[in-house]
């Protein structure tokens, strides 16, 4: 009998993501994307579920935030981008397209961060819980 591999809590997420054209039942309707980036230091593809923002004013830009759930440490997708920029993929529904990265500064950063957690209170929560600043990362969409 064959044993199957456990799928971590990550690929489950991946895996109903894209099954459900870019749904995550625990998600509920929050818009949610796929980051596919390069290891920093392995050089290894490695994919993470988050929700994210859209540009209003701009239909190939979005912006995520690195909250890592309001740890102290920004999570590892956070310094792949930083240290491959320009070797992103986002998928968004049944779409993938390439994109660029930048960390955003203040201003800016601060007031994409208030219309997030605004719209979903968890990214204020997280913020109270560390000392950080969480960054805001844009996406510039290749279509």
């Amino acid at each position: 009998m064959d044993k199957q591999r456990t799928l971590t809590f990550n690929e489950k997420n991946i895996d109903e993501f894209r099954k459900s054209h870019g749904r995550i039942a625990s998600f509920g309707d929050a818009p949610l994307l796929l980051l596919t980036s390069i290891g920093a230091r392995s050089s290894e593809r490695r994919t993470n579920p988050m929700m994210y923002l859209a540009d209003e004013a701009d239909p190939n830009r979005i912006f995520v935030f690195a909250s890592f759930a309001g740890a102290d440490k920004n999570p590892a997708w956070f310094h792949n981008i930083v240290a491959h920029p320009n070797d992103v993929e986002v998928e968004i529904g049944d779409h993938r397209y390439r994109a660029s990265a930048e960390v955003l500064r203040d201003p800016q950063r601060s007031e994409l961060f208030e219309i997030q957690a605004n719209r979903f209170p968890g990214f204020a929560r997280y913020q109270e819980m560390t000392s950080r600043v969480i960054p805001v990362v844009a996406f510039e969409l290749m279509r």
